[in-house]
């Protein structure tokens, strides 16, 4: 007898292959889900996959244009990056991809949810926070959770014997020696070799980026142009190619910023259950986007109102990370975010080059710039003499501050 409904985010890689095998032992119809958002994967031929192994029904869904807009857009408005390095491409699908999943569930009328990823890392945390927040009633099966899975599947021999010993197609290359996840914004690495630290990174592993010593002798000049602080517009300035859509924008800045090697990483991060991991990551479209919006931002926006929009986004960032998209105060500040963005208007044109993005030069009709004012040449409505009265107001307390040092005997 049936214990319900799944619905099951595949991949249609091994893990997930052997986990929709094992769910129907465990007598669950299994509703398999994948979502396109940018990864090179055969779809066609996961679905058959997952038709033979026993699916009931295969969903694809092609999130690529709300994942653009509705996801990595609010991330860049808020200049999102993790612990100063890491621009968060496999956080912001998460939220994305279960979305979807939850909405499938519903229109299909099934009770349970279930992923592939691991009982340590964030990805976990991510899918259900998201599951919960959008769909409270439903039940999470999460295999590298449960102890009859995880003592069965000690490691990816386990697996192989469980899949031929089930008739799951089984890869016919060996597996990289470390795990990889793609989408529009990024290729992350993690896992295998990778855990040691110390351990290069291989120059063969990275798949969207040239090595950057190996990348074109003479730069690409892009301009990207802002509204409210998205991208509207990205110019190639010597090939003379226009990009419009977010979609195709992010594309292209993906195959510019590959062709140039620009957004490689590695660093250790904090994860949110409290261990640190080592990642690899490739964000050349990202990157690109990020320091071209920071250039445009400062142009435009005032200095307060910046610095405390700098904090959301800091806060902003570790929300993301931690699986709180749907979250009420991720909800408030991607409204403070997009409030702030209004005037986040203008061109950047920038250079990409050898793995460095070097910005050249902005225009902006909500230009805060005001170039008679700060000109050394030209006196302005501007009293030099002013500033002898706000350079003493701002020396009090630094005055006061010797003078208690001289009287405790610590003065210098």
């Amino acid at each position: 007898m049936s214990k319900g409904t799944v619905v099951l985010a595949y991949s249609g890689g091994l893990d997930t292959s052997c986990i929709l095998v094992w769910l129907k032992e465990q007598n669950y119809d299994v509703i398999a889900y994948m979502a396109k958002i940018g990864q090179d994967e055969d779809f066609e031929a996961a679905k058959i996959k997952a038709e033979k192994l026993g699916a009931k029904k295969v969903f694809i869904e092609d999130l690529r244009a709300e994942f653009v807009e509705e996801f990595i857009w609010p991330s860049i408005q808020a200049n999102g990056i993790y612990e100063d390095r890491y621009l968060l491409g496999t956080s912001i699908a998460r939220p994305c991809i279960a979305r979807r999943q939850v909405q499938i569930a519903r229109q299909e009328g099934a009770q349970f949810v279930s992923h592939g990823a691991t009982g340590k890392g964030n990805d976990q945390i991510r899918f259900e926070l998201t599951c919960y927040a959008l769909f409270p009633e439903v039940k999470i099966i999460a295999p590298w959770r449960i102890p009859e899975f995880y003592t069965r599947f000690q490691g990816r021999k386990d697996l192989m014997k469980y899949a031929q010993t089930h008739g799951i197609p089984v890869p016919v290359t060996p597996q990289a020696p470390w795990s990889m996840d793609a989408n529009l914004m990024h290729i992350s690495y993690e896992s295998g070799i990778l855990e040691n630290p110390k351990t290069h990174a291989s120059p063969g592993m990275y798949l969207m980026t040239k090595n950057p010593e190996d990348a074109p002798g003479t730069p690409d000049v892009l301009e990207i142009e802002f509204k409210q602080g998205v991208p509207v517009r990205v110019n190639n300035m010597k090939e003379g190619i226009s990009k419009e859509t977010p979609l195709d924008i992010l594309t292209y800045l993906n195959e510019m910023g590959g062709r140039h090697g620009i957004g490689r990483i590695d660093i250790v991060e904090n994860r949110f259950i409290g261990m640190k991991s080592r990642g690899i990551y490739e964000t050349p479209g990202g990157t690109i986007l990020f320091q071209a919006h920071l250039d445009i931002e400062t142009f435009t926006m005032d200095k307060e109102v910046r610095r405390i929009k700098q904090g959301l986004g800091i806060r902003f960032s570790e929300l993301l990370y931690n699986g709180f998209w749907y979250s009420p105060e991720c909800e408030f500040l991607r409204c403070c975010i997009a409030k702030s963005q209004e005037n986040v208007e203008g061109k950047v044109q920038l250079s990409v080059f050898k793995g460095q993005v070097y910005i050249l030069g902005r225009e902006s009709p909500k230009s805060l710039y005001n170039e008679e004012l700060v000109s050394m040449d030209v006196q302005g409505d501007y009293d030099p003499c002013d500033a002898s009265g706000f350079i003493k107001i701002n020396a009090v307390r630094l005055k006061e501050h010797c003078r208690l040092q001289g009287l405790s005997g610590n003065k210098k």
